[in-house]
């Protein structure tokens, strides 16, 4: 019952925080300037006084506040996330077909991110103090200081404008009826810059964070009583000083799962990668409440799931932390 009870108490302070951001940003952005009726009446070149209250109606925009809130939550509870004002579409339908895409490049950059930040950072605190070491921890304090939509555009420029290696943009090629094995390909070239360029942020404070906290393990007392009893050096490495080292980054990159899968919204934008990020970035632009109120809920959930498997891993991989503590 330890592990279960752990479970649902996590659960249920999952449920109340999911609630506590339904109404926060329900708030935040009715208080923010700008009405969505107007939007529309522009667009629709038609701006009269009748046109307006109609679309405020449509919308429910013409209710009291905490009407509108209650009436949001109540929804929200059923699993409706409500209906787009420009696109006519509901919010739900919207989001899954943005969702995968975001999915695929977030999920490439975090698996190239702890893939290659793991092991540089493993090469740098094996050779602390060596020219080698040196060349990662300044490599990886550059990556981190550069603002990742630089990188993204320089990257366009080398690799797309420059080389032609890479297409520049979107998910796959337009014009071309793709299918099987050849539209795979296609869409792992234009996987490769923004996963890249997502991916390198997280790159740098991976290594960064594996060279430290190897170099902390490596001088604690197992550490030396596993090398007095004649195990070889790779071994003891290996086996002791990276397994315990990981902790710290098994945590930290769980809590980062859930921010590239909100946070990609620039990556994005310059690589006009058809996910919620930028699904994001055009409601903000069109004053569409319903799909940024829609993506802020589901990127939220996605944290706080990953922040919940990333505390049940986190009793797995270490035994010495009780579940029924926790």
């Amino acid at each position: 019952m330890g592990r279960l009870g752990f479970i649902l108490r996590r659960l249920a302070k999952a449920i109340l925080v999911v609630f506590a951001i339904v109404v926060l940003n329900f708030l935040l952005i009715r208080l923010t300037p700008g009405d969505p009726a107007m939007v529309i009446a522009g667009e629709s070149g038609a701006a009269d006084e009748k046109f307006l209250a109609d679309l405020r109606h449509e919308f429910g925009l013409d209710r009291p506040l905490l009407v509108q809130l209650a009436v949001y939550v109540g929804h929200v509870a059923q699993g409706d996330l409500g209906f787009s004002y420009r696109q006519r579409q509901p919010v739900v339908s919207l989001i899954a077909e943005r969702l995968p895409p975001t999915l695929l490049l977030t999920g490439t950059a975090m698996a190239l991110a702890l893939a290659l930040g793991v092991t540089l950072g493993a090469l740098a605190a094996m050779r602390a103090g060596s020219w080698s070491d040196s060349a990662i921890t300044t490599s990886a304090l550059i990556v981190f200081a550069t603002p990742s939509f630089w990188i993204g555009l320089m990257a366009v420029l080398l690799f797309s404008v420059q080389l032609d290696w890479l297409p520049p943009y979107g998910m796959t090629s337009v014009g071309e009826n793709l299918s099987g094995l050849a539209l795979i390909a296609d869409i792992a070239q234009h996987l490769l810059l923004p996963a890249t360029t997502l991916g390198l942020f997280f790159v740098a404070i991976y290594a960064r964070l594996t060279r430290s906290a190897m170099l902390e393990v490596a001088d604690l007392d197992y550490i030396r009583t596993a090398r007095a009893k004649g195990l070889t050096e790779s071994r003891v490495t290996r086996k002791h000083i990276l397994r315990n080292a990981l902790l710290p980054v098994v945590s930290y990159a769980g809590l980062q799962a859930g921010y590239l899968v909100g946070g990609s919204v620039l990556i994005e934008t310059v690589f006009a990668w058809p996910g919620i990020g930028r699904l994001a970035f055009e409601a903000v632009i069109g004053r569409d409440y319903t799909v940024l109120l829609g993506v802020f809920i589901v990127t939220s959930i996605m944290v706080i799931s990953f922040n919940l498997l990333t505390d049940f891993i986190y009793t797995l991989v270490d035994p010495r932390i009780e579940p029924a503590t926790s």
